[in-house]
């Protein structure tokens, strides 16, 4: 039996606390390497950063690291292999079909008035029609004689991409007498001129009313401005907040995807006045 200080029974004892020890480090250093890159819409991304950031606490060694871009961004990196998910403001076209979309949020555009105007619905070609320049008095659409101030949003602001399209307008055609960037701004504006109208989030302007300012939500179509209508998919301006990514998703894409789409965020998807996906 060799003796306990002998090289024949320490050299094999060292080789063994050392395979330990380069294994553990190894899995250690796969944890910190567990990262998913998410590329794409500037409006998915604060909500996708605030979600990374409560999945990071719950998952140790686990980072999310979510870059802008734009959708098309998004789009073109999760087809590339460039980033593990994608993050596109909109439903996915026709020629995107080749992506797998997960929706984590709904978006909502509202107009709003001021509370004391006694305007209760505009119809979309009075809509267009005031933010053209053709209608400019309040009279014209059955208010107060008053001459309308149109707040419109500044050019690379999402809400503004929605209510173009929604109304078939061109940036150019507008004709604002106020141009403004979040929807805090829009709100303010609103709240304290009372012959402005403006189009902002519905969850912003829901948030707004509850804590006494003094603006109101006009529906669209005849369809009431509220987050149930948008997460009913019933009210006409609003879109799809999405992942994507080029095949099915697995591992840690997988798991972020599942718990952005969970409850256990509603109350971040709120707080970024969006709409839950599964809220009724």
């Amino acid at each position: 039996m060799p003796h306990l200080c002998s090289r024949d029974f320490i050299r094999p004892l060292l080789l063994l606390v050392l395979a330990f020890a380069v294994s553990a480090c190894s899995r250690s250093g796969s944890e910190e390497r567990r990262t998913l890159v998410l590329t794409g819409s500037s409006t998915v991304a604060p909500l996708a950063s605030e979600i990374g950031k409560r999945f990071e606490s719950l998952h140790p060694g686990v980072r999310i690291d979510v870059q802008t871009g734009g959708s098309s961004r998004g789009i073109n990196d999760a087809r590339q292999g460039l980033a593990g998910l994608g993050m596109v403001s909109r439903a996915l076209g026709e020629k995107e079909k080749d992506l797998k979309a997960y929706t984590v949020a709904r978006d909502g555009v509202a107009l709003i008035v001021h509370g004391d105007n006694p305007i209760n619905s505009l119809s979309d070609t009075e809509v267009v029609s005031i933010y053209q320049g053709k209608i400019g008095n309040w009279k014209t659409v059955g208010g107060m004689d008053a001459a309308i101030t149109v707040v419109n949003k500044a050019e690379g602001r999402s809400t503004l991409e929605l209510f173009l399209h929604y109304f078939k307008m061109k940036n150019s055609e507008v004709r604002p007498h106020v141009v403004i960037g979040d929807n805090e701004q829009g709100i303010k504006t609103v709240s304290t001129t009372k012959n402005a109208i403006a189009y902002v989030s519905i969850g912003a302007a829901e948030y707004a009313v509850t804590h006494g300012l003094p603006i109101k939500l006009l529906p669209i179509a005849g369809i009431p401005a509220t987050l149930a209508t948008v997460a009913e998919g019933t009210f006409p301006i609003s879109r799809p907040l999405n992942f994507v990514s080029l095949s099915e998703p697995k591992g840690l894409a997988k798991e972020f995807i599942d718990f952005a789409r969970s409850e256990a965020v509603h109350d971040i998807v709120r707080s970024q006045y969006f709409v839950p996906i599964t809220e009724q």
